[in-house]
């Protein structure tokens, strides 16, 4: 169901008078700042919309469209981005994915931004904290800013979200790492969660990395988003969150590939550690075997049917077998 709702302020002062209906009437009026987020919105509702505003109508198509990926593209009247925000939850299993995706698309225009965000697919429940993104723009004084303090507010709340996820996969990434080796060997399933931290970080640099185009590509529409130069040094340091989130998701790919060949390298070892006791137990179970095999033949040798045969024998067994066990004992072998 579609639910719309918004912000507006004329001559820097908030204006209680927004409804859907006014929209076009705001962004005329060159005192007025609006700030509209549609949620769920129906196709023919948003078509008309942008007819009456003069968007692009493939950006209009690309903001419902399913599967879009990250992006942003400058047209004539305005700028139009797409952007994931991401949460994390406790997964119900070990194969499920920690990360929510919350898909959400921007129109930037001189006195105005238009969000569209559409549902969750798998956590219709879970949604985009919107009213943090108004508090950001409160806590900039963003009326003084205009349209450029807006959209910083909402994609420096992407940006803290993707930081979160990247902080909480590295966390698990070096449980995994402590689990290796411990003494007592890892829990089961490790490579099931290795592999479910390995999608989930494949699945979290797709949204990270096309960030940088986003936020560059916002910065330097400058002059068409009335974007004040003050906002540059926020924009900058955005940029600098952007890259540094990036080159983090990088490092963890890399972490997580070597946690997953170094199990697989430990449990060779493991293996081969296993064979190489029982070789040695066998070697010494291997004396006694041989000799009272050997002592009861059905043949006449010296010692059979005595005492001295019977002590002998032992002896011998006795001997051997620790003589072996030591040895392999100061080998490492047992």
């Amino acid at each position: 169901m579609t639910q719309v709702r918004g912000r507006v302020w004329r001559d820097g002062q908030p204006d209680d008078s927004f409804t859907f209906e006014s929209i076009s009437d705001c962004l005329a009026d060159k005192d007025a700042l609006l700030w509209a987020d549609i949620y769920d919105p129906d196709h023919e509702t948003l078509r008309g919309l942008a007819d009456e505003l003069g968007l692009n109508i493939w950006a209009v198509e690309d903001s419902i469209a399913p599967m879009e990926r990250t992006k942003a593209s400058v047209y004539h009247t305005h700028t139009f981005f797409t952007v994931y925000a991401i949460d994390i939850r406790t997964p119900e299993d070990d194969m499920a994915s920690t990360l929510i995706k919350h898909r959400i698309s921007a129109f930037v225009l001189p006195r105005g931004l238009i969000t569209v965000r559409l549902p969750s697919v798998d956590h219709a429940e879970d949604e985009f904290d919107v009213e943090e993104v108004s508090q950001r723009f409160d806590e900039l004084g963003g009326q003084e800013y205009g349209v450029g303090a807006l959209v910083h507010g909402l994609l420096d709340v992407v940006v803290d979200g993707h930081f979160e996820a990247v902080q909480d996969l590295d966390d698990a990434i070096e449980g995994l790492e402590d689990e290796l080796f411990d003494d007592r060997g890892p829990r089961r399933g490790l490579q099931r969660r290795t592999f479910r931290l390995r999608k989930d970080l494949v699945e979290l640099r797709r949204v990270v990395l096309p960030m940088r185009e986003v936020v560059s590509t916002i910065q330097h529409r400058r002059l068409d988003a009335k974007i004040s130069p003050e906002l540059d040094p926020l924009y900058a340091d955005l940029y600098d969150h952007v890259l540094r989130a990036s080159e983090w998701t990088e490092s963890l790919r890399d972490m997580v590939t070597t946690v997953f060949e170094t199990n697989l390298s430990l449990q060779d070892a493991r293996l081969n550690t296993v064979i190489k006791k029982l070789t040695g137990w066998a070697a010494i179970i291997a004396v006694p075997t041989a000799i009272t095999g050997f002592y009861g033949q059905n043949v006449t040798y010296p010692g059979i049917n005595t005492v001295v045969g019977f002590i002998a024998s032992s002896a011998l067994i006795v001997v051997l077998v620790v003589l072996l066990y030591v040895m392999f004992k100061r080998r490492d072998w047992l």
